[in-house]
């Protein structure tokens, strides 16, 4: 059994027998989380999904935490003080294990935010071969999921792209994620919407803490 913990905007973690893998530990979620973490993977290197001094220290003072990440999130690990042996570069159909999990890289870019922008390098996780995070981007898997992690709010996102996403993917259970922005007014309504219309077999918030155990 697996027990997935929400820890603000974009960070989960997935627990199963004292193993700890964690996902984009950024800025706008708690870094508690890093304590205990002994894999991280980021998506991508934007600050509300990789904290980079908090994590580069992590890594820099446990021997059993390892990291992987694009090019651009490792480079600026390994320049923050990360030994650059625990960091790993990783990308699209990339596959290991990671704290005990079978892990998938899947997609190699993030959703355009506005064409006067560079467009980062962003790979999604699929983790056991039911779980998917996709980082800032809409990727499908192209495989069926149990659980997906769903983007709600962010500047290259409109919720009826969220909306579709869902209805494409099809999982078992949407979870929204990357909803710092949003007031608890705007998270209603994209619950509302994004549950309502989405299709997925059940759709469940996990406020900051909450839990969910995965079989």
């Amino acid at each position: 059994m697996t027990t997935i913990t929400a820890w603000g905007h974009a960070c989960l973690s997935f627990d199963r027998d004292d193993h700890r893998l964690v996902i984009d530990p950024g800025t706008f979620s708690d870094l508690g989380v890093l304590d205990t973490a002994e894999a991280i993977l980021i998506t991508h290197d934007h600050v509300d999904h990789l904290a980079v001094d908090p994590v580069a220290a992590a890594v820099a003072e446990r021997d059993d935490l390892r990291l992987w990440g694009p090019r651009s999130v490792v480079e600026q690990v390994v320049e923050a003080g990360a030994p650059a042996a625990r960091v790993h570069q990783v990308g699209a159909g990339d596959d290991w294990v990671a704290a005990g999990y079978s892990v998938r890289a899947i997609g190699h870019d993030h959703r355009e935010i506005h064409a006067d922008l560079p467009v980062p390098e962003n790979v999604g996780y699929l983790i056991d071969d039911v779980a998917f995070h996709p980082g800032d981007a809409l990727t499908e898997p192209g495989v069926p999921v149990e659980l997906l992690f769903v983007p709600v709010a962010a500047p290259w996102l409109k919720l009826g792209e969220a909306i579709d996403y869902v209805r494409a993917v099809r999982p078992r259970l949407a979870v929204p994620i990357h909803d710092a922005i949003l007031s608890e007014a705007g998270k209603g309504l994209s619950d509302r919407m994004v549950g309502g219309l989405g299709g997925a077999g059940e759709y469940r918030r996990l406020e900051v803490g909450d839990t969910l155990d995965l079989g």
